[in-house]
């Protein structure tokens, strides 16, 4: 699988999470969004090893999301999403890695 193919896969994955976890019940609320979570950083650490392999990787945040692979998933993120999409990119492009205890919760 490409590292193309891996984040589209990825990226499937966490927008099926996040539909079961906007129409999810009281009772399953807890574990549907910790589903959703561990979706959404294995997507973006897919987005991570992808551009880690690009030959010429983009130095800003701004030329980081205008990548073809990288808006086509900004414009298929869920609004409430995007900030924290565009939180963790700027951590992609400088190299740097959240701690868990950093993650959204």
């Amino acid at each position: 699988m490409t590292g193309n193919e891996k984040v589209r896969k990825a990226l499937a994955d966490t927008l099926e999470r996040w539909a079961a976890m906007t129409r999810a019940d009281i009772d399953d609320a807890e574990s549907t969004a910790d589903t959703f979570e561990a979706s959404f950083y294995s997507m973006m650490e897919a987005i991570r090893e992808w551009s880690e392999d690009l030959e010429d990787r983009p130095r800003t945040v701004e030329a980081f999301m205008e990548l073809p692979l990288i808006a086509e998933i900004a414009e298929q993120m869920p609004a409430p999403l995007l900030l924290n999409f565009e939180t963790e990119a700027e951590l992609i492009v400088a190299g740097e890695y959240r701690i868990d205890e950093d993650k959204y919760d």
